[in-house]
């Protein structure tokens, strides 16, 4: 396992993503992934799954205190009091006492960043979030967050994948010693049977989504969270820690960024514009 290096943190550069798992399949998942080596785990209150996340960690012979467990506060959530009830409520699904990192899921034009933030920094007072971030933050959202925060933020969780360009993104993330975490790293699937991603699959035995993830987690500051459901899956996507793409290749996958394609649900997309 590669791991990324933020505020004096090892977090392990790549975890599993629970967006649209639910029931039995969310548990089936998170255990599988536990049990082939993953110990980054993704979830979020909207995902009505932190209950079943909690339950695969509680029945995994894996202790909790090997594991980077990711949630995020809801919108409908973003107020002071709010938070605080929300994320007790998430702590008793998810079976912990604690998580590692708590997000802000959206920005809000309602609730200012400032109120939402102050509650999840009580929260760091009192041991039951260990670190605060944001997510779907633009560059510009990203400065103000900070700028009310007393604490560090740690990481910005947005979109990315060989498809879309996040220069500006990630460069704030590397001025401030932010983690980027990428979500959808596969745009959906997309990755599979473009060109450029195929040819240097071949030359390592490898998918394309293999090599996608390796082009993720080899850049400073990124880790990435695929959502996989099937046991090979799973497994083939763990399997990117046994080689390493050149600066050619690298600059090659660079290249598709110019696609700048978005396969976030737009319903949930913020105003990037």
């Amino acid at each position: 396992m590669d791991y990324v290096e933020i505020q004096g943190e090892k977090v392990p550069a790549l975890g599993i993503g629970t967006w649209q798992l639910k029931g039995e399949e969310c548990e089936e998942t998170v255990k599988t992934a536990l049990e082939k080596g993953y110990r980054h785990v993704d979830t979020a209150q909207i995902y009505d799954n932190e209950e079943q996340v909690g339950q695969a960690i509680s029945d995994s012979d894996v202790s909790r205190d090997e594991i980077w467990l990711t949630t995020k506060v809801w919108t409908s959530n973003f107020e002071h009091d709010s938070v605080i009830k929300s994320v007790n409520e998430s702590l008793e699904k998810l079976q912990t006492h604690y998580v590692d990192l708590l997000l802000i899921h959206w920005p809000s034009e309602e609730i200012p960043f400032e109120e939402t933030i102050k509650a999840m920094e009580s929260l760091v007072e009192s041991g039951q979030v260990r670190n605060i971030g944001i997510s779907n933050f633009t560059t510009e959202q990203m400065e103000k967050a900070q700028e009310v925060a007393s604490k560090d933020i740690f990481t910005n969780q947005v979109e990315y994948h060989p498809f879309l360009n996040q220069d500006a993104v990630l460069e704030k993330c590397r001025e401030k010693d932010m983690m980027l975490t990428a979500y959808s790293p596969l745009a959906r699937g997309e990755v599979m049977g473009n060109k450029v991603l195929k040819e240097i699959a071949d030359k390592y035995d490898k998918s394309e989504a293999q090599v996608a993830l390796r082009w993720l987690i080899q850049q400073e500051n990124v880790a990435a969270i695929p959502k996989a459901s099937t046991e090979n899956h799973i497994e083939q996507n763990f399997e990117i820690f046994d080689f390493t793409l050149t600066n050619e290749e690298v600059e090659e996958i660079n290249e598709l960024k110019n696609e700048n394609n978005r396969y976030v649900d737009p319903d949930f997309a913020p105003n990037w514009d």
